[in-house]
């Protein structure tokens, strides 16, 4: 049961970052290089960064579930791989429920980001919240890397 959980622990994590990385190199940069409009793109990498904050939630609390049953300590939580996985949780959900809904709502004042002057200040809050948003994305990736990182370390200083 325990290599279960462990597996568990690690496919939550390996399927956020794993999401993580495809949507930022990826999905974004062929959205913008394929469609239309800058609109249009905007629109699908938005409908699929949802979708990653909602799945990268969902592993993030399955990975700390498998480690609270697979330890049977609260203690567990607290180790550096647990805080690295909290961490991401906790960037994600500012992301989504700030930044991004910040940028949504924008976008409907705008009606077009592509057509907005250069120099509106919808479009230059729009411009620093996406900034906001590249750095809360790449925090959660190098937390993710960190923790993948130390639960191996976790495996690899267990006794034998």
């Amino acid at each position: 049961m325990s290599t279960l959980l462990r597996a568990i622990e690690f496919l939550g994590l390996s399927l956020w970052l794993g999401s993580d990385v495809f949507l930022s190199f990826v999905v974004a940069p062929g959205a913008f290089g394929t469609l239309a409009s800058r609109d249009q793109a905007g629109a699908m990498v938005g409908y699929a960064l949802n979708a990653m904050h909602m799945g990268g939630i969902v592993c993030g609390l399955v990975v700390l579930l498998a480690r609270l049953i697979r330890t049977k300590t609260f203690a567990s939580l607290a180790t550096p791989a647990a805080v690295c996985v909290a961490l991401m949780i906790a960037l994600t959900v500012i992301s989504q429920f700030t930044v991004s809904a910040k940028m949504a709502a924008l976008r409907v004042q705008m009606g077009s980001i592509q057509v907005t002057p250069a120099d509106s200040p919808l479009l230059a809050e729009f411009s620093r919240l996406h900034a906001a948003s590249v750095s809360l994305e790449s925090g959660v990736l190098l937390a993710g890397i960190a923790a993948v990182y130390l639960m191996v370390r976790e495996l690899a200083l267990r006794p034998s």
